[in-house]
């Protein structure tokens, strides 16, 4: 429970108020929310959670072993990187089998029984699915390279463009994400380039082809009568790429190589319009299904865009689309520069440009981006969470990110990750994402608890001796923090309440959340590096209140006779009496 000490006080300021604004509409007191708009989804990275049988590397056994844990935390659904069979190329992403268990995680039978201890234990299991492309071992594309129908354009082929000297050269400029150059491969059996906006051994699908479409829809179905709860959707903005292969133009980013893919605009490989079309198939689909439970088969999708196309993922209440896109604005906006105005931009924009009817979300973290606590402050993580928890909507958890992880040093020798790989040992730092996936650590003891292997897939993070989920445990930590504010968002306030955000002082952002007679809350967090005064009074026009506060950082304080409040991360609980 919340350390709390109850006083009766005037409330006295110094600073006056920068901007007060009511941004949000709660629900009404008799709406029902759905398990996903109330429930922490909590992102596991498989290969680097619980290693279960000593090969160095997190499977579906080790993490069934694990599920007590999630109760702790009050996680109500997990996402699970992918599992199924792959030549790991890009650890996962690159599936050769949609329908089958990669053995490095375990079998069907393990699947199934972790699938069943989630249930037993109230928590949904979602999937992750890679709809954009295969592996090029897939069976789909060794077929395709043949022409052996109906697989001959299940992928995007194109001809070769003739240079002057006769040469084959690609049918335009578009680049790989991955920074190895062109997003074509001359295969020389069919005599054509493929498209793969990602690594070589990921050719894209090609979703003009209503066969494919109709083969992702059945693995979908799929997967839904082997009783998962429903989807994380990867890079759905990359599914079509415009028809007439229009060349990209320049960037004109500073610090990036010809053959770095931020050197090019994506206008024609990011956000068709069909794009969007795809998206609602798929929701039809979800809502078309029914099991016996009669509960909502969820999806939720990847796209990094900009804020006006990511909304439109949402679709409309007469066409919806995915529940909601993943809000990336604490992840691509935030960093350690950003003050309350930026925060209060940041919340509003999301909220305001949701179409109406829509649910927001709130990501601080995953598998692709620094962690949180290095891209802005370790001691900032608890601020952090009570935005992310206490917000109206759902929280995304990216694992290790509620014990305030740092990112991992892994060397060149270490690195692993096909990013940081083809740009070589002078630039791999600056696009790897190995130091954010590395082993979790459990306990101080060998291999922080995560494996009892000689050799781990990532080595650890070398403070996991003091930061591991046991030693959080016992003392006042982020993990400790975590689990408090994930019980305080079960209360109504928080499920239903409306939303005011203030901005306090430059550094100083607050919000407020409200639901009838039920107890307003307040919530101020520091972003600056000093200690500072504010007022309350003129936040909200409350002039003698009863006070709950929790000390987040230790800087609550209080000065005689003013009692004027300096701050740098708490809860307040604000009640009229």
């Amino acid at each position: 429970m919340f350390k709390a000490i109850a006083v009766c006080m005037w409330l006295i300021a110094f600073n006056s108020l920068v901007s007060s604004e009511y941004v949000y509409e709660g629900l009404s007191d008799s709406a029902e929310p759905d398990w996903w708009q109330t429930e922490i989804i909590y992102q596991i990275y498989v290969r680097s959670f619980k290693d279960s049988d000593g090969d160095g590397i997190g499977d579906l056994n080790g993490i069934t072993e694990k599920v007590p844990y999630f109760k702790t935390i009050n996680v109500g659904a997990v996402w699970l990187s992918p599992i199924f069979l792959s030549p790991q190329n890009d650890f996962g992403y690159d599936i050769s089998d949609y329908k089958e268990i990669d053995p490095l995680y375990g079998s069907m039978a393990d699947f199934e029984r972790m699938r069943d201890e989630f249930h037993k234990h109230g928590i949904k299991v979602l999937l992750d699915f890679v709809p954009n492309h295969t592996s090029d071992e897939h069976e789909w594309f060794q077929k395709s390279i043949k022409k052996i129908e109906p697989f001959a354009d299940y992928y995007v082929w194109k001809d070769p463009i003739r240079d002057s000297y006769g040469n084959n050269t690609p049918p335009n400029n578009w680049l790989g994400v991955f920074n190895s150059g062109s997003a074509w491969e001359w295969n020389e059996e069919r005599q054509q380039y493929y498209l793969h906006q990602f690594q070589v051994k990921q050719p894209d699908l090609n979703y003009r082809n209503p066969s494919v479409r109709e083969e992702i829809k059945n693995t979908l179905l799929y997967w839904l009568g082997r009783g998962v709860d429903g989807f994380r959707f990867d890079a759905v903005n990359y599914l079509f790429e415009r028809e007439d292969l229009a060349d990209e133009p320049k960037s004109n980013k500073i610090g990036y190589l010809d053959t770095d893919y931020d050197s090019l605009l994506h206008t024609s490989t990011l956000d068709q319009p069909e794009t969007y079309s795809i998206v609602h198939q798929w929701r039809q689909m979800l809502d078309s299904y029914r099991t016996r439970e009669k509960k909502t088969k969820f999806m939720m999708v990847e796209c990094y865009s900009p804020l006006d196309k990511t909304l439109m993922y949402y679709g409309t209440n007469s066409e919806p689309g995915a529940h909601f896109p993943f809000n990336f604005l604490f992840i691509g906006t935030f960093d350690q520069q950003s003050d309350a105005a930026k925060v209060h931009s940041m919340i509003k924009s999301w909220i305001h440009g949701m179409p109406t009817g829509m649910w927001p979300n709130w990501v601080l973290g995953n598998h692709d981006n620094a962690r949180v606590a290095s891209r802005s402050n370790p001691m900032l993580v608890d601020g952090l969470h009570m935005i992310q928890h206490l917000l109206p909507g759902t929280s995304v958890t990216y694992y290790g990110d509620e014990l305030g992880l740092i990112d991992t040093n892994v060397r060149w020798d270490q690195t692993v990750d096909p990013a940081g790989l083809n740009v070589g040992p002078y630039r791999f730092l600056k696009f790897s994402r190995d130091p954010v996936r590395t082993p979790f650590p459990w306990d101080s003891s060998y291999n922080a608890g995560f494996s009892n292997s000689s050799s781990l897939w990532l080595p650890l993070n070398s403070d996991y001796w003091k930061k591991n989920m046991a030693e959080e445990s016992r003392f006042k930590s982020n993990l400790r923090s975590y689990r408090q504010l994930s019980r305080l968002r079960r209360s109504l306030t928080f499920v239903k309440g409306d939303l005011h955000l203030y901005t306090l002082s430059k550094w100083v952002f607050g919000f407020s959340r409200s639901f009838y007679d039920h107890p307003t809350y307040f919530i101020v967090v520091n972003f600056g590096s000093e200690i500072e005064t504010v007022n309350l009074l003129e936040a909200r026009e409350i002039y003698y209140v009863l006070i709950m506060y929790y000390f987040a950082q230790k800087q609550l304080l209080y000065s005689q006779p003013q009692k004027s409040m300096k701050i740098h991360n708490l809860i307040y609980t604000i009640m009229n009496i």
